[in-house]
């Protein structure tokens, strides 16, 4: 079983960066595909990307395509989310998520392991 904790989440102006961490502890994450989701008030959780278990396979949401980039580091159990051209409708809580099956996903329940989520807001 893995634990995810994120961070890196804050308040940023439009046109800003901010860079999303999650860390893994308990198994390896190598042997995870991992994701990143968002969750606006009032709306549902929604797919941002995804990575494969090596970095090779990465995909995005059409929203986030040129603005994000997701990466992961095996050796420090950590996925990254980078976010350039922040806008306000990115405003959300941002959750990591781990799949122990082989592929990703695109879709939350893809995904049997969660972190608790930080929180992004976008002035304009």
């Amino acid at each position: 079983q893995v634990q995810l904790v994120e961070s890196g989440g804050g308040l940023v102006q439009a046109g800003g960066s901010l860079r999303l961490s999650c860390a893994a502890s308990g198994r390896t994450m190598s042997t995870y595909s991992m994701g990143w989701f968002r969750q606006a008030p009032g709306k549902e959780r929604e797919f941002v990307a995804a990575i494969s278990r090596g970095g090779a396979s990465t995909q995005y949401t059409d929203s986030v395509k040129d603005r994000f980039t997701i990466s992961r580091d095996n050796a420090k159990n950590t996925v990254y989310l980078q976010m350039n051209s922040l806008k306000p409708e990115d405003t959300a809580v941002y959750y990591c998520a781990a799949r122990s099956t082989l592929g990703v996903a695109l879709t939350a329940n893809g995904y049997g392991y969660w972190g608790q989520g930080t929180q992004v807001t976008v002035s304009s």
